[in-house]
């Protein structure tokens, strides 16, 4: 029986409501005790003693919207390096988009995704489904299949479904098994060819743009098919205002409708885009200093449920072509926690404690899985995490294999020191456990 007692550390578990400092019990893959002076009691005897004094104890972080690009592109990541990636940023959990070669669109690819993550012992990875065959939008997935091999979502994610019928269609027919569909909100004609977003820095650049128009006739078109079917609808990448005062009142009406935003939405804006650099492209495109305020509020008054990376990895070459063609997209595994603590959480945004809910217990809720809490009796998947520390962001140091972020040199707070997934130490005093076989994991997959 192996048996860890962390001591010291501010509990924070905001499925439980918990904040407070206490020590937290682990045996074997489980949560087995929480509570004061656990050091003192015999239950504790024989456990292994991890000092979490000045740091906070959160459940394993919850990242629903990664790119893996495994099976396809190892170049530019893999399972196994993508749960380093997660690891170091404080995610024990992601759920990854289908857009891989081949598509996420058969059981067989759920299962391929599903063995490698078992292999490394790293943490837990939940394959989200394509809505359609090869993400080319004429043809439904066989959802049934999917959802039995452990698909926990559906999505086309990096293409839209521009077929209002079939998207309807997958609302209805999603619902069955309970699963959302997860809505890249973008209709074509309007973004097609548009390199950032549509205004006065895409003038000034001489960069073709696009409008926030592109996501809000999606994002509405998307909200009265969820009305009309009562399927589960959950925006991915939310970046402009409109879109936001559309689900707001969507929630309102009771629509079952929930959205996530990245980090680089509510920090970044087009005016970073001045010097060409292709680290800021991105898709949705980062929009102007007014939508981020707008989301930021929608963080504060909860309208926002998740907080997503949308980690995205490229190759060098690629990011490094002309701006019109290098590709969308920026990596985040390992940023997401230190950019929210330093630029959200303490310039007053929002609490450390809603921070933590929107990267645990809401991700999970909107995927039914079983992570995002450290109750007792729960699987033993934490993070310790100095939030005092600082650390300078150097892509060369990361641990995905690809280093396309536009936060090079970046100091940010928040430094993860110890990992635990079903119990086993992943990373311990910021050094990954080395030469272990993590034994498989019960209830990771559904």
């Amino acid at each position: 029986m192996s048996k860890y007692l962390v001591i010291g550390g501010q509990v924070i578990d905001p499925a439980n409501h918990i904040d407070a400092k206490l020590d937290v019990l682990i045996e074997d893959d489980r949560i087995a005790v929480t509570g004061k002076s656990l050091a003192n009691k015999k239950v504790a005897a024989g456990a292994e003693v991890i000092d979490a004094s000045g740091k906070i104890v959160t459940p394993g972080l919850v990242d629903m919207h990664v790119h893996l690009r495994d099976p396809g592109r190892a170049d530019e990541e893999t399972i196994e390096s993508g749960l380093h990636a997660a690891a170091r940023g404080g995610f024990t959990s992601i759920a990854c988009m289908p857009n891989t070669d081949p598509v996420t669109d058969a059981a067989s690819v759920i299962e391929y995704i599903k063995h490698q993550a078992r292999d490394t012992g790293f943490g837990n990875v939940y394959p989200i489904g394509a809505v359609t065959q090869g993400l080319a939008g004429e043809r439904l997935s066989e959802m049934g299949d999917l959802t039995k091999a452990g698909a926990v979502a559906f999505s086309d994610d990096g293409k839209c479904v521009m077929n209002a019928q079939l998207m309807r269609r997958a609302l209805e027919y999603s619902s069955i098994w309970n699963k959302p569909i997860i809505s890249h909100a973008e209709e074509a004609d309007l973004a097609r060819g548009g390199q950032i977003n549509e205004g006065y820095w895409s003038t000034i650049l001489g960069l073709k743009g696009i409008s926030p128009a592109a996501e809000e006739v999606i994002v509405a078109r998307d909200i009265i098919l969820a009305k009309l079917t009562g399927g589960r609808l959950h925006i991915a990448h939310l970046s402009t205002a409109g879109s936001l005062e559309l689900v707001r009142k969507a929630k309102e009406q009771g629509i079952n409708v929930t959205c996530e935003v990245t980090p680089h939405h509510l920090i970044l804006t087009d005016e970073n885009l001045q010097g060409y650099d292709t680290n800021f492209k991105v898709k949705p495109p980062l929009r102007t200093k007014e939508d981020v305020e707008a989301l930021r509020q929608g963080l504060r008054d909860g309208v926002i449920d998740v907080i997503a990376s949308d980690h995205a990895p490229h190759a060098r070459h690629e990011k490094e072509m002309e701006f019109d063609y290098a590709p969308f997209g920026l990596i985040g595994l390992e940023t997401t926690f230190g950019l929210i603590l330093t630029e959200i959480v303490d310039k007053g945004i929002i609490s450390l404690n809603e921070a933590i809910a929107k990267m645990s217990i809401n991700p999970s809720k909107i995927l039914e899985i079983p992570k995002g809490n450290i109750g007792v009796g729960n699987v033993a998947d934490l993070a310790i995490i100095d939030t005092n520390a600082l650390l300078e962001v150097d892509p060369s140091k990361l641990e995905s294999r690809s280093s396309n972020t536009p936060y090079g040199g970046w100091m940010l707070k928040g430094v993860v020191t110890d990992i635990f997934s079903a119990g086993n130490p992943v990373i311990r005093d910021g050094v990954f456990v080395k030469g272990k076989k993590m034994k498989s994991f019960s209830g990771v997959f559904i």
